[in-house]
């Protein structure tokens, strides 16, 4: 083979190879992807409930779904009980919140409740609520957590605030009982005994939760 013969074929080779390098690039940026197997297929209809949320003051971020049990996402079950529509009852053994409807149903929401030994139970009622509030620890949770003294006089409102993005308000007989319904920037501990005696709800359902009650709207804890 002539030294120019072999000079065209090498040209030619090397112009097919980068034609099938593009043609492989192409196949790349242009065909779907294809779902990752390892990861859990999950209902559109969650996804969007529990999706980003951009007009708060602080834009919420979706809920990584992966760390949350099916069983405590939000919606309308049945819920035969005397208690009257708009009493909220907790059932701290379930880890659910009930919002009475009319026609025998509520609307659950996943909780996550206080740990052994600061758990509380009993009835009362919401006193006010707050969109975006100041969390102040008590003294006595400063005595125990002394890391906390720097909030003594609250916490500024943002994600990262442990009442999250919404707090209710519990009251009994007129006096505040310090503990609260709210909102929390960890997800994961829904289903759990994690808080000094709060029942925090998932920031999404918390601000479901707010929209729906009204204050002095009968609540209790069981």
């Amino acid at each position: 083979m002539t030294k120019a013969k072999t000079i065209l074929r090498r040209d030619f080779l090397l112009g097919a190879g980068s034609l099938s390098a593009l043609t492989l690039a192409g196949c790349t940026t242009t065909a779907p992807t294809q779902p990752n197997p390892s990861l859990p297929q999950f209902d559109p209809f969650y996804v969007d409930m529990y999706g980003p949320i951009y007009s708060e003051p602080y834009p919420i971020p979706a809920v990584d779904l992966r760390y949350v049990d099916p069983a405590y996402y939000r919606r309308v079950v049945d819920y035969p009980t005397t208690e009257r529509p708009g009493t909220i009852v907790v059932d701290t053994a379930q880890r659910y919140l009930y919002l009475v409807r009319d026609g025998g149903q509520a609307m659950r929401y996943g909780v996550g409740i206080g740990r052994e030994g600061f758990s509380w139970s009993g009835g009362g009622y919401i006193n006010h609520k707050k969109r975006w509030p100041t969390w102040t620890p008590p003294s006595e949770m400063i005595a125990r957590e002394p890391e906390l003294e720097k909030w003594r006089n609250g916490q500024p409102p943002g994600i990262d605030n442990p009442l999250g993005a919404r707090a209710l308000y519990i009251f009994e007989d007129g006096r505040d009982t310090l503990y609260r319904l709210h909102g929390t920037p960890e997800p994961w501990t829904i289903g759990k005994a994690v808080s000094s005696g709060c029942v925090r709800l998932m920031n999404q359902d918390v601000i479901d939760l707010y929209d729906r009650v009204a204050p002095g709207s009968p609540i209790r804890v069981i």
